[in-house]
C-alpha cells in the first residue's frame, strides 16, 4: 500500500511524524511525504522535521502565506501534479489546516481515497477557517480517525457512516510520550533564565485575538497581570510578530514581564510546557498537550473544538475576560487548580491503531 502523507504547517508534522513512524514498521507500507509549504520559515519548519525525525519531504510546493482562498487554491493546483506523478492508494492528511482541505479536494476529485486524521472536531463557530475546513474536510474523506469519543458524534449527525470512523486515539501525544525524555534533557528554560513552576508560557496566534489591535492591546493588558506574578515567556508566532511590530508603531506598550523569545523548536517548546506552572494559549494543540502533562492551561477562546481538554483534563476555558484570567491564576498560585487526567485511549498508541486499521484493508 502506498501512502500519501500532506503536512503544511507547525501542528501537522508531529501527527504525521507519529504515523509515518508506525507505518515504517511495516514492510508492506511505502510512503510519500509532501510538504506544501504553507509554513515556510525554519523556525516553523525546518527545526520542527530535525527534532520529529521526520524524513525530507518528497515533494515540497512552496506556496508560501497568502489569504485563504489563494493559499487553498495554490496548494490544489500543486498537489495535483504530485498526486497524479505518485499514483497513491491512500492520500493521509491530518488536523485542519488549508493545505488539510486542499489535498482531500483534489484527491477525492481524482478518485483517490483520503484518510483524515484527527476527524470530527467542531468548535460550532463558522468565523474560524479552520472549522470549515474540518467540516469539509470530513464531510468527502473516506476514513475518520477520530480521538475523543464526541467526534464520532458529530460525525454521525452529519451523515457519515459508522464503519467510515475509528477511534483510535490522539496522534499529538503519541509524538508527545515519544519525544518527552529528551524534550526533559534539553536547556530551554537555562537559556531563557526560567526555574520549573516558576513560570508562564504564552502562545497566542489566531486572528480574532491578533489581527484587530485593539483586541491584541486588551489581551497583552490581561497578560500583564499574569506576569505581575510570575515570568511569561512568548515564543512568537510569525503572524503575531508582524501584528505586534504594527501595533507598537501607533504606541501599543508590551507589558513588563512578557519575555517574547522567537518561536522555539518542538523540544524546547516541550520541555517549556511541562516545566511551566502555566500556559495560556489559543492553540488547539497546546490545550492538547498541556492536558497530556497535566500542566494548567487557560485558554484564550470562547470555544474549543477539543471540549474533552477542559471536561477530563487540565484546560479552562477564559475568552478575554479579565475577571475570569484573574480567578483562574488565583486557583493556578493556591495549588488548587485542577490537572486532570488524560483522555482514553491518549496512551501513545494512536498511530499504531491507526496502521492496524490500513493493515486490515490490505
Amino acid at each position: 500500500m502506498k501512502l500519501l502523507h500532506v503536512v503544511g504547517a507547525r501542528p501537522n508534522y508531529m501527527k504525521v511524524a507519529s504515523v509515518m513512524r508506525a507505518a515504517a514498521a511495516d514492510p508492506r507500507f511505502d510512503q510519500v511525504l509532501v510538504h506544501t509549504g504553507q509554513h515556510y520559515d525554519a523556525a516553523m519548519n525546518d527545526v520542527f522535521f530535525a527534532d520529529l525525525g521526520l524524513p525530507a519531504p518528497n515533494h515540497y510546493l512552496n506556496v508560501g502565506s497568502a489569504s485563504q482562498a489563494e493559499q487553498t487554491a495554490k496548494v490544489m493546483l500543486a498537489f495535483e501534479g504530485v498526486l497524479k506523478k505518485e499514483r497513491p492508494d491512500r492520500v493521509v492528511v491530518v488536523g485542519d489546516v488549508n493545505s488539510t482541505l486542499a489535498a482531500t479536494l483534489v484527491a477525492v476529485k481524482e478518485g483517490v481515497p483520503v484518510d483524515h486524521v484527527e476527524a470530527g472536531l467542531r468548535s460550532f463557530d463558522r468565523r474560524m477557517p479552520e472549522e470549515i475546513n474540518r467540516i469539509v474536510t470530513d464531510s468527502i474523506a473516506d476514513g475518520l480517525y477520530t480521538h475523543s469519543p464526541e467526534a464520532r458524534e458529530h460525525l454521525l449527525r452529519e451523515g457519515r457512516d459508522e464503519s467510515q470512523i475509528h477511534f483510535v486515539g490522539n496522534v499529538m501525544v503519541d509524538a508527545l510520550d515519544a519525544h518527552l525524555a529528551a524534550a526533559r534533557g534539553r536547556h530551554a528554560l537555562e537559556a531563557d533564565g526560567l526555574v520549573p513552576k516558576g513560570y508562564a508560557v504564552l502562545t497566542l496566534h489566531r486572528p480574532s485575538n491578533v489581527d484587530e489591535p485593539a483586541t491584541l492591546e486588551r489581551l497583552l493588558a490581561i497578560l500583564g497581570d499574569v506576569a505581575e506574578q510570575m515570568p511569561v515567556i512568548f515564543p512568537v508566532h510569525p503572524r503575531t510578530h508582524a501584528r505586534l511590530e504594527a501595533a507598537r508603531k501607533e504606541g501599543m506598550r508590551v507589558p513588563a514581564g512578557l519575555k517574547l523569545t522567537p518561536p522555539k523548536g518542538y523540544l524546547d517548546f516541550v520541555q517549556l510546557l511541562d516545566g511551566a506552572k502555566l500556559v495560556l494559549t489559543d492553540s488547539g494543540g497546546v490545550q492538547e498537550e498541556t492536558t497530556a502533562l497535566g500542566v494548567p492551561c487557560l485558554t484564550l477562546r470562547e470555544n474549543t473544538e477539543r471540549p474533552i481538554t477542559c471536561e477530563v483534563g487540565s484546560n479552562v476555558l477564559v475568552g478575554r475576560d479579565r475577571d475570569k484570567v484573574r480567578r483562574e491564576l488565583a486557583r493556578v498560585l493556591a495549588g488548587e487548580f485542577p490537572t486532570g487526567k488524560r483522555p482514553p485511549l491518549w496512551d501513545g498508541k494512536a498511530a499504531e491503531r491507526i496502521v492496524e486499521v490500513w493493515a486490515r484493508a490490505m
